[in-house]
């Protein structure tokens, strides 16, 4: 590690760095306020609270609360505000735009369009609504004097009988910002598996997905997502950990799946807040994430659903460089991961990396060394 990265990066640092993020849900991301005021001009009279303010803390708390009735209660609520097109057109251009203002460079938004249907749109209807709202929040952030890049995923709900229809949804919108496929919901007695005919499918098309597996169910959800499904990334994934062993010396044994994921580079979504919420992980400390990336998996960093862990990209890289001392060129190294495992082209990945990624590190560590310069020449007398 260089000797200019070595210190500990500030909120500021952090929040200017460029910043990619593959695992963020539509619906988990609304502005409080947005809420409000769909709500009320759609009659939505059902709302906990109807201060913006307040109602931010009530998803907060209402995460946390260890209830998953109350968990899926918050998401009742934004999505029963998504159900127009001006709304999805809204809440998606809002997510482009917050997601730019926080140094994101590249982002995978996922959402379920089965889930937007009680006012009578269609699937289509849903995909084309999203997608302009997302190429409306790139021309903002633009004019803001931000970058982003906003790519869809089409999910799937696991309890479901949709996934087949929802996946040629997404074949069929590939080339209109729509850059793969997942699938969401309870793990626990909806195995992946249920939806083979999706995945199959998808490998025929040479089309990308993603599948929500060891983040509550373990290790065998991870091993069908693999190697029954062909996941081509792990939606959070964290539990991997429970093929890891470390032994008192220190020294560490990788089970066979573990092995796999790590020597096939297999992308984890990890999502450190929400993990906590979820019982995932117990601390910021603790989280697998601080082996996983001692061991060099292809780990990445990324924030599930913003209103209700009231998180950020930046947020979650300040939690994490306090848990584990993490710099700038660590963040730089989840970041590279993260471009790398994209769902867009090779030469487009490797031009965000080498244009946009890198040179933005690197000025981020010369405005770094120049003040230490700058300082150590003061106390010396001699000029920088």
């Amino acid at each position: 590690m260089t000797s200019q990265t070595r210190e500990t990066p500030t909120p500021d640092q952090i929040r200017r760095a460029p910043k990619v993020l593959l695992h963020d849900h539509l619906d988990g991301g609304l502005r409080p306020g947005t809420i409000v005021e769909l709500a009320h001009d759609q009659g939505y009279d059902h709302l906990p609270e109807t201060d913006p303010d307040k109602l931010g803390i009530w998803f907060r708390e209402a995460a946390d609360s260890g209830s998953l009735e109350r968990y899926l209660e918050t998401f009742a609520h934004t999505c029963a505000v998504m159900q127009t097109k001006e709304a999805l057109k809204r809440v998606a251009a809002e997510c482009a735009e917050d997601l730019a203002e926080d140094g994101v460079v590249y982002a995978e938004v996922r959402y379920a369009p089965e889930q937007h249907l009680e006012k009578g749109l269609t699937l289509e209807e849903v995909v084309e609504a999203v997608n302009e709202g997302f190429r409306e929040g790139e021309r903002r952030a633009k004019a803001n004097g931000h970058r982003i890049r906003v790519g869809a995923l089409l999910t799937a709900m696991r309890h479901a009988a949709r996934a087949l229809e929802i996946a040629e949804l997404a074949n069929r919108y590939r080339d209109e910002g729509v850059v793969g496929f997942d699938i969401a919901g309870a793990e626990a007695g909806y195995p992946p598996t249920r939806h083979l005919d999706a995945f199959e499918y998808l490998k025929r098309e040479n089309n990308h997905f993603t599948i929500h597996a060891g983040e509550a169910f373990g290790l065998p959800s991870i091993w069908q997502a693999l190697q029954w499904c062909g996941a081509d990334r792990l939606g959070h994934g964290v539990r991997i950990i429970d093929d890891i062993t470390v032994a008192d010396d220190g020294s560490v044994r990788l089970g066979r799946l573990a092995a796999y994921v790590r020597d096939k580079r297999i992308p984890l979504e990890m999502c450190p807040t929400s993990n906590l919420q979820t019982g995932a992980a117990s601390s910021y400390a603790e989280h697998p994430i601080g082996l996983l990336r001692r061991l060099h998996f292809r780990a990445t960093v990324n924030t599930d659903n913003r209103l209700m862990s009231g998180t950020s990209m930046s947020r979650e890289f300040e939690l994490l460089t306090e848990a584990f001392g993490y710099t700038l060129d660590d963040i730089q190294w989840f970041t590279v991961n993260a471009m790398k495992s994209a769902f867009i082209p090779f030469d487009e990945r490797l031009a965000m990396i080498n244009d946009v990624i890198k040179p933005g590190y690197a000025e981020l560590k010369s405005e770094w060394l120049f003040k230490q310069t700058a300082s150590t020449s003061t106390s010396t007398g001699k000029r920088p």
